[in-house]
Parts: structure tokens; sequence; C-alpha cells
């Protein structure tokens, strides 16, 4: 039996690099956001408010709803929540 080693559960499941990168990116937006609603003691409505989304946008992030966000939109909520964003990039080891 062969089995491959992989350095993300994204890079295991995405069909491409790009959609994994794609991917992490998006999940640790989202838990960000989370772990920043969390420790502001927000409730979805006020979250919402701050983040300038609706209320059932709030429970599809704090769900883990990955599939319903695209990066503008985590970008645009975490600057909304007073995160400053960071996209650090480096070469990926040659496979």
């Amino acid at each position: 039996m062969n089995q491959k080693t992989f350095s993300s559960v994204w890079d295991a499941i995405e069909n491409t690099a790009a959609e994994a990168e794609n991917m992490k990116l998006r999940s640790s937006l989202m838990m960000a956001l989370e772990q920043h609603i969390r420790a502001k003691g927000w409730s979805q409505t006020e979250a919402a408010r701050r983040l300038g989304v609706t209320q059932p946008r709030i429970s599809d992030l704090l769900r883990g709803k990955i599939n319903l966000f695209g990066l503008d939109s985590l970008v645009n909520m975490a600057a909304a929540a007073g995160l400053h964003v960071e996209l650090h990039l480096r070469e990926l080891d040659p496979a």
C-alpha cells in the first residue's frame, strides 16, 4: 500500500494546489474572525452590525461553512472588525 503524506488537510482533499491555498487562507481568516468575535463577547447580532453583514452570515461563519465565503468577503469582515490582514509568500518546497 502506497501512503502519501500531506502538510495540510486541504492539500489532501482539494484537486489543485491553488484550491488548497485558497482554502487555507479562507480557513485562517474564518478562525481569526471567530476568535475575535468570541473574545469581544459579541452576540451574532452585534457581530453582524459591526462587520457590516447579516446575522445569518455570522451564523454561517461561526458554524464553519467555508464554502459560503470568499477571500474578499472575509478580508472585508476582518477589516471591519479592526483586524489587520497580512499575506506572506514563500516558495514551496520542491516535490
